[in-house]
């Protein structure tokens, strides 16, 4: 069989490499030559790691597996019934199988226009934009005379209380209150003001209460200011405005939603409000004999409800949908149904302060920090990866420093 996988994300890699080695023939298809890992991308943003840290190419990865191949493209439209996959430079790639894990993008709620001043999280580029952004604006306040744009330089609202946000804001409030301590002469970087923002009721609000409470004293702990039950409703280059009060800020960081890629569009379906399409319970697309989708991108419902957007489940998915695969026979084949088991759900704070939630077992400070450090480590996509990341963790822990903060 030709099966294409369309994204090389967690779950689309987890695919590839489990068909690596079969009978069939592969080809991966992503606009990126490189495979991310996103969970420690806020690290890049704040200067903690460089991106060659957390990302690596999708040949490296993939090349000892003969039967796979991959192509550098973006996917432009899916023709289901001719059985092509057509990407943005007039490429056509024929399929038996075609396997969607694209992930996801930020949302915006409408309000597009905001992308160009408060940067989402989601790619190398996004954490280089704002680590200059974040970088720059200290320099700018250390050149200027005026104390209220000062003040204005340095102040960060991130926006979003989820995992991203509280991380974010997180390493932002130590990087002013540790890294950049005694470099400035104009300026003390410690009185650098951080918001975080929350439309809901609290933040990370798929935590139990007991971890969320936690998280926010350790936030406040490190001088972080929470809003929540606040939504924004303009955002300009000046700052942003929650409800009728604007707040001047030199760096915006959006963490605040998400929506799936376009894969919806691209099949001719509909999808839900966040643009994921709806699958059976072997991440078939109903209607559409041998197309698969998993991740963020898929509707898949277990127990009652949608699996949400971790990299755990969509990596659970493309490794059980590839082990499915590789020894089916031909692309009309029943597979065996994908049951997703959770490993824990994690966010790190700051220095010492971490939650892990494992359903029935909760863990919290200094202990689910340093697991929280262990499960990074391991889920890297290779052994020089765990090593070049554990030694400069281990070197900033001791020095407090941030080795990558060079401004493009």
């Amino acid at each position: 069989m030709k099966i294409i996988i369309v994204g090389s994300g967690f779950g689309g890699l987890a695919c590839a490499k489990a068909l690596g080695g079969s009978s069939h023939q592969v080809l991966v298809i992503d606009k990126n030559n490189h495979n991310l890992f996103q969970p420690l991308l806020y690290q890049v943003a704040t200067g903690a790691l460089s991106p060659a840290d957390i990302a690596e190419p999708i040949r490296r990865v993939l090349k000892r597996y003969a039967n796979v191949s991959v192509v550098m493209a973006e996917v432009d439209r899916i023709d289901t019934t001719a059985q092509q996959v057509f990407s943005t430079d007039g490429g056509q790639y024929p399929y038996d199988v075609l396997v969607l894990a694209t992930g996801s993008r930020y949302s915006y709620f409408g309000h597009d226009d905001w992308a160009q001043y408060a940067t989402g999280l989601k790619t190398i580029e996004n954490a280089r934009l704002i680590r200059s952004r974040l970088l720059s604006a200290f320099e700018r306040a250390e050149k200027s005379r005026a104390p209220d744009e000062q003040r204005r330089l340095m102040t960060t609202v991130v926006i979003g209380g989820g995992p991203t946000g509280v991380e974010m804001a997180g390493a932002i409030a130590e990087l002013g209150r540790w890294t950049l301590e005694g470099e400035f002469r104009n300026i003390d970087p410690k009185s650098a003001r951080v918001l975080l923002v929350e439309g809901g009721e609290r933040i990370l609000p798929q935590f139990p209460q007991e971890l969320a409470d936690y998280a926010q004293r350790e936030l406040q702990r490190l001088g972080v200011e929470l809003l929540v039950r606040h939504g924004v409703t303009q955002i300009d280059a000046q700052g942003v405005t929650i409800g009728s009060e604007h707040i001047g800020a030199g760096t915006i960081v959006w963490g605040a939603g998400v929506s799936a890629t376009p894969v919806a569009q691209w099949l001719g379906m509909e999808a839900d409000r966040t643009g994921r399409i709806a699958v059976g319970p072997d991440m078939s697309v109903p209607g559409l004999p041998g197309v698969y989708a998993l991740g963020d991108i898929a509707a898949f419902m277990q127990d009652g409800k949608p699996l949400p957007g971790l990299a755990q489940v969509a990596k659970q998915q493309g490794r059980h949908l590839g082990r499915a695969l590789r020894s089916a026979a031909g692309p009309g084949d029943t597979l065996p149904p994908f049951r997703f088991h959770d490993r824990g759900n994690t966010a790190v704070i700051g220095r010492h302060a971490a939650v892990f939630d494992f359903g029935r077992y909760h863990m919290k400070g200094g202990l689910a920090w340093l697991l929280w450090a262990v499960v990074h480590v391991y889920l890297l996509v290779n052994a020089e990866k765990r090593a070049l990341v554990s030694l400069q963790w281990l070197w900033r822990y001791i020095s407090k420093a941030r080795g990558v903060r060079l401004i493009p």
